[in-house]
C-alpha cells in the first residue's frame, strides 16, 4: 500500500475552505478530514476542531504531539501527530493549514499538495456577512489579507476557484488531483 498525500488547504475567509473540504470527503472515501487543535472556545462554531487552552497547547507541543504548529489571528493552531498514521495507511488527509507553514508541510511529507481556493472579493464579502460572526470592519480588515501571495517555490499547487456551485469545485479538485496522480 502506497502512503496517502496530505493536501493542505488554503484560501481567504469566506473562500469555503471548510464546505469544499468536508464535500470532498463525501465524494471520495478514500479521503479524510484532519481535526485540527485550536486554542479558542470548543463551541465557537465554524470547523469541527478541539478546543484547548494555551496551557494545554503548550504541553502538548512541548511533548512532541503536533506535526505542524503555527498562531494566526491571536490563537494558536495545531496538526495532531497522529495524521503520519494515517498517511502511512494510504489515507489522504485534508487539513486547513495557514500559508505560513506550507513550506514546512512540504519538507516534512513526501506526498504534500497545497490545494489554494480563491474567489472574487464581492463572494467573499457576501459569504463573511452570511456567517454572521465579523462586523462590516472585521470582514474589510479579513478582505484586505485576501491577496497575499502563497510562499515561492512550493511543489504542487492545484488552485481552483470556489465561485460557483460547491459541485462543480469539487469536480474540479478531484480532477486535478487525479491528473496530477494524487
Amino acid at each position: 500500500m502506497s502512503a496517502g498525500a496530505l493536501i493542505g488547504v488554503v484560501g481567504p475567509s469566506g473562500v469555503g475552505k471548510d464546505s469544499v473540504m468536508e464535500a470532498l470527503v463525501r465524494a471520495e472515501p478514500s479521503m479524510g478530514l484532519v481535526r485540527r487543535v485550536i486554542t479558542r472556545p470548543a463551541d465557537a462554531g465554524g470547523e469541527d476542531f478541539e478546543g484547548v487552552s494555551e496551557a494545554e497547547f503548550d504541553r502538548r507541543r512541548e511533548a512532541g504531539e503536533f506535526v505542524l504548529h503555527w498562531p494566526a489571528h491571536g490563537l494558536f493552531y495545531g496538526v495532531p501527530a497522529t495524521v503520519k498514521a494515517r498517511l502511512a495507511g494510504g489515507e489522504t488527509c485534508l487539513v486547513n493549514l495557514s500559508r505560513a507553514v506550507l513550506g514546512q508541510a512540504e519538507r516534512l511529507f513526501e506526498r504534500f499538495v497545497t490545494l489554494h481556493l480563491t474567489a472574487p472579493a464581492e463572494v467573499l464579502a457576501e459569504r463573511l456577512a452570511n456567517r454572521g460572526r465579523e462586523d462590516r470592519a472585521e470582514i474589510e480588515r479579513r478582505l484586505s489579507r485576501q491577496g497575499f501571495a502563497l510562499p515561492e517555490g512550493l511543489g504542487c499547487v492545484i488552485e481552483v476557484a470556489n465561485d460557483g456551485p460547491l459541485e462543480r469545485t469539487v469536480e474540479t479538485v478531484l480532477a486535478r488531483l487525479q491528473a496530477g496522480k494524487v
